[in-house]
């Protein structure tokens, strides 16, 4: 007979492992559902630089490194080629307007003024001599015209004797008829001599007028090449300093060659290189100030450069008022270019974390200072001082603004 055993009751050894895991189930589903899974960094909170945002006045200014320039640069270039003779002024000297330079010789241009000289000569004898031939003709055609006109009138006289003898019977009529023929071909040969007097003058007075402009031309050519001559001799066309001569004697200069320029000292202009960053907002008109020697100073945008190099593109400015004392070519001077109306805004302290996030987050700290979150921001305009924040941030919070390179991804920043 079989004997029925008794289960045991309660937990035995058996169930331990599945109560283990169950237990173990559970709060891994409690840490999913109600635990903090931000991936934290602990760092030295010493290495790290703290800035406050602030409700205050925004100035939309930015810092530029101005070059003292001559308000005017005048290049110079000859405008004939030739040899360097010589060097009449040295770098640095104060010239005058019209002083000379340099002086350049060119023995080709002496060969082409001898040969228009020349080739003018040549024009005016041929001119001489065509005039005289002409007069000559004039004189021929006038003495032939008197003497058509003498031999008209005793033609007609003839003409009318003949008539008055005919009339009374006392000639023959072939007589008379040959006395009126006479008569009409003096009239005829009169009036083509006339028409060809006329035809005559008319052609020499066309003829002097085009080789007397063709004479002028000889001329004005002649003029011309002397002057060339002239541009030999580099002159100053302003007062000012001479900065920079780049010839040496017997150097061979080709025409708009540059081989100096001359500073118009009478004012100064400050050169700038701006970011290309700020392109769009730089205009003619925008006010900036410097400081030197403790006096505060105005400038005023004159002529912004569209072209970019490298990054950067050229704007000129100039005085509004005084000038600073000693001022000089090549002084360097931080400016202060104002881009914008001052404006009340939430604004932080420029930082290195700007190139690590682009100004789209930040970590923020808590109310103890032990721990910083990211958080997303949005900043707007900025100045050589501070950050103006659109969106994100508060007055009063304070925000890691040093470097993020070594937090890559790390959501919470435990500082220790």
């Amino acid at each position: 007979m079989d004997i029925q055993l008794e289960k045991k009751k309660g937990i035995q050894k058996k169930h331990i492992p599945y109560i283990a895991g169950g237990a173990i189930f559970v709060l891994l589903l409690g840490w999913i559902i109600l635990g903090d899974h931000s991936s934290t960094l602990k760092i030295d909170a010493r290495g790290v630089s703290i800035g406050e945002a602030k409700y205050d006045r925004f100035n939309d200014f930015v810092r530029v490194d101005g070059q003292v320039q001559p308000i005017t640069v005048i290049q110079l270039s000859p405008e004939e080629g030739g040899i360097v003779q010589e060097k009449v002024v040295e770098e640095g000297a104060q010239v005058h307007q019209g002083d000379v330079i340099v002086r350049l010789s060119n023995s080709a241009l002496d060969l082409s003024i001898l040969s228009a000289e020349a080739e003018l000569a040549e024009k005016q004898n041929f001119l001489r001599n065509t005039q005289v031939a002409m007069e000559q003709d004039r004189l021929n055609n006038q003495n032939e015209k008197l003497s058509l006109e003498l031999e008209t009138t005793r033609k007609r006289r003839t003409y009318q004797q003949q008539e008055q003898l005919y009339k009374e019977n006392l000639i023959a009529k072939e007589d008379y008829i040959r006395a009126q023929e006479d008569y009409d071909l003096a009239i005829q040969k009169h009036a083509l001599i006339l028409e060809r007097l006329k035809q005559d003058s008319i052609y020499r007075s066309i003829q002097v007028d085009v080789m007397e402009d063709n004479l002028d031309n000889m001329r004005r050519n002649v003029l011309l090449i002397r002057q060339r001559k002239e541009h030999l001799n580099i002159r100053s066309q302003i007062s000012g300093e001479l900065g920079l001569l780049d010839v040496v004697l017997g150097q061979n200069v080709s025409p708009g060659q540059k081989i100096g320029q001359i500073n118009d000292l009478s004012d100064y202009k400050i050169e700038a290189l701006i970011d290309e960053h700020y392109i769009d907002r730089v205009r003619n008109g925008l006010n900036a100030t410097f400081e030197r020697q403790g006096g505060n100073y105005g400038l005023v945008v004159r002529k912004v450069y569209p072209e970019v190099r490298e990054g950067k593109f050229r704007t000129d400015f100039i005085f509004t008022g005084e000038r600073p004392d000693n001022i000089r070519s090549g002084q360097t001077y931080y400016i202060n270019l104002e881009l914008g109306q001052p404006t009340e805004s939430v604004i932080i302290p420029k930082g290195t974390f700007f190139q690590s996030t682009g100004g789209s987050w930040i970590f923020v700290l808590d109310t103890d200072g032990k721990k910083a979150y990211r958080r997303n921001i949005r900043i707007g305009r900025q100045n050589p001082q501070y950050y103006e924040v659109l969106d994100g941030l508060s007055a009063g919070e304070k925000v890691i603004v040093s470097g993020y390179e070594a937090y890559k991804d790390n959501q919470i920043l435990i500082l220790e």
